[in-house]
Parts: structure tokens; sequence; C-alpha cells
């Protein structure tokens, strides 16, 4: 069912098979944002729903998630059957969240949004989530896995500190931001697939840094057009590199450095995840599947010399549906 899911959403994405960096050996460990419309709030709350119903808002996650986080799409359609619905639930909250920060003017506009969500995770608890698809197939999700609302509040209370627009000050600032956003999520997604295990939760911590840190340079170009950059400022001070150098897409070595410093990061939390590859529970492996788009990305940025605005890096990999399937197949993160 998995395969035939796959391949139907075969087609555009970004990353693809795993490598790591090569070339130049890893840093020590020296050296971690997107927007959708804010939720509509119908002002009823959610009780007994239709069949019809219930799919709907299933399926509007999953479309969510096919539109906004593709990568995260491929990777839910090869979860275990019973676990699917929970992790597009879970997926389609983390973009709603995440989507906030680019979809606003105003600071304050985003606190009401995430304040939204925060009183909608606690009603949730009450067996009272407001008419909305996102918050009613999460309900369900928390009630079906008995999901620790502290992951989901952490996941809030970061996304809102975000909210700020400022450059992480150190490579432990990003670190920090994405332990509370990408780790918690797969700390959730490891519940939803009932596993509960210290090894695996160990793994999870470094593959969600390493996400995040990925995930910051993947924006980098955007951010850039934006006339911002979030890259960890001591990094770039250690190179002499100013935010203008990146405004100016600036290829010099100083810059290409300072791509690398944060590349060889994420690489090695990866490593550090794998470390932990004997001892996780077999049945942890499919939260775990999203470590394809990260090796590919980390492996391209590589070849490119690690010239962060290198259009092959735009570019996407059609083949992302095939080698996560493979991955999946191969029993392996």
């Amino acid at each position: 069912m998995a395969a035939s899911a796959l391949a139907l959403a075969w087609g555009s994405l970004r990353l693809g098979p795993g490598c790591c960096l090569r070339g130049r050996a890893p840093l020590g460990l020296s050296a971690p944002r997107k927007g959708f419309p804010a939720p509509v709030v119908l002002g009823r709350r959610a009780t007994a729903s239709s069949r019809t119903e219930i799919s709907g808002n299933d399926r509007y996650c999953m479309e969510l998630l096919r539109k906004r986080d593709y990568e995260g799409y491929l990777c839910c359609l090869l979860l275990p059957a019973e676990a699917r619905s929970s992790a597009f639930a879970l997926r389609a909250f983390n973009v709603e969240l995440a989507q906030v920060k680019d979809s606003i003017s105003q600071k304050t506009i985003g606190q009401m949004r995430m304040q939204f969500w925060r009183k909608a995770v606690e009603d949730m608890y009450s067996d009272n989530p407001p008419h909305q698809p996102v918050a009613i197939e999460l309900w369900k999700a928390v009630k079906r896995h008995n999901l620790t609302k502290r992951w989901l509040l952490k996941i809030i209370d970061e996304r809102e500190k975000n909210l700020d627009d400022k450059a992480y000050r150190n490579i432990q600032e990003l670190e920090a931001y994405a332990e509370n956003t990408q780790s918690s999520l797969l700390y959730l997604t490891l519940e939803v697939l009932g596993v509960r295990n210290l090894h695996a939760d160990h793994a999870a911590s470094h593959i969600g840094k390493a996400q995040g840190i990925i995930t910051c340079l993947r924006a980098t170009p955007y951010h850039s057009s934006r006339r911002k950059v979030f890259l960890p400022m001591d990094i770039c001070m250690l190179h002499s590199v100013s935010q203008e150098d990146f405004l100016r897409k600036s290829q010099d070595k100083n810059v290409r450095d300072v791509i690398y410093d944060i590349a060889s990061q994420g690489h090695l939390h990866l490593k550090h995840a794998r470390s932990f590859q004997k001892s996780v529970p077999m049945k942890a492996f499919p939260a775990f599947f999203q470590t394809v788009a990260l090796e590919d990305y980390l492996e391209k940025i590589q070849k490119v010399d690690f010239d962060v605005f290198h259009p092959r890096l735009q570019q996407k990999n059609p083949l992302l549906a095939l080698h996560l399937y493979i991955q999946s197949w191969k029993k392996t993160y």
C-alpha cells in the first residue's frame, strides 16, 4: 500500500539519495523556517464527526503536506498504515506553525496565531478541540496514541520565540531551536509508532538537529532574497563574513567556508544518530527516513563546493520517492 501511494506521489522533490560529506573532514562539535494562511476558526467545537468530515480533515492535512512539506509527505506514506493519519496530522500541525512567520506583517499577529494553537492543544487534552481540520486530526492522534503534550507545546513556544526575526548568535542557538522543533516532532512521531526508547530518542535528537541545520542552509537563498540572514553569527565572524556578503550572494572562499562549517555540523549530527542504530528498535526506523533527503542535500552542496546559492541546489530530485522506498526496504536509516 505504501509503495502504491509513493508511486502516485512520484514527481517533484528537492532531495534524493543518501551520501556523506566527502573531501573535507567534518568539524567537531563546536560549530542549525516557511507560511499557510492563518487557521480558520469557525467558532464551533469538534464533536462526533461523520465519516465524510473525518476523511475530509485527513485529506486536508495530506494536501497541506503535499504542497508545503513534500518530503514529509513522502516520509509519512512509508509509515505503517495505522500510524499514517496521525503522522500527517503532526506534520500538518508543524507546517501551520512554521508558516506563521512568513505570512505575517506584524509580530503581534504571529503571537495571536501561536496563542490560538497553544489553546487548541490545551483544549485537545480536554476533548474539546476547535473546529479546524488540523486541530481535529491532531486531537484524534493525541487520543489514539496518548501523545505527550509538552512536545506539542515546545514546538509552539519555540516557533513563537523565532518570530523575532533575528540571526542565531551561535551554532548552539540554532541547534536548540532545531531540538525544540524538529526533534520534538520526531519524539511525537516515535510515540505514534508506539516507540518509547532512550536510544531512539537520542537518534531523534541528533536527526532533528541535522534537519534544523540543513533547513537553515536550504532557506538561505530565499531569506537573502528578502534581505535577511539567519546563519549563526559566530561562524560568520570566525571567517570574517558579513551579512552583506550573503545578501550579495558572494561566492568568496570565506563565504563557502561558513557554509562548509555549518554543513559539517549537520553531517556530524547524522553520524551521531547512526551510531545508535544497533540499539534503536527497528520499529522506530520509519520515523527517521528523512535522513535520505538530508544526506542528499549534503552531497549536492559538497559537489558545488559549498556554494549555497548554486542553481543545482534548487533543482528538485524526481527520484526521491524511489530512494525513500529503497531505504525502507533496506530497513535502515
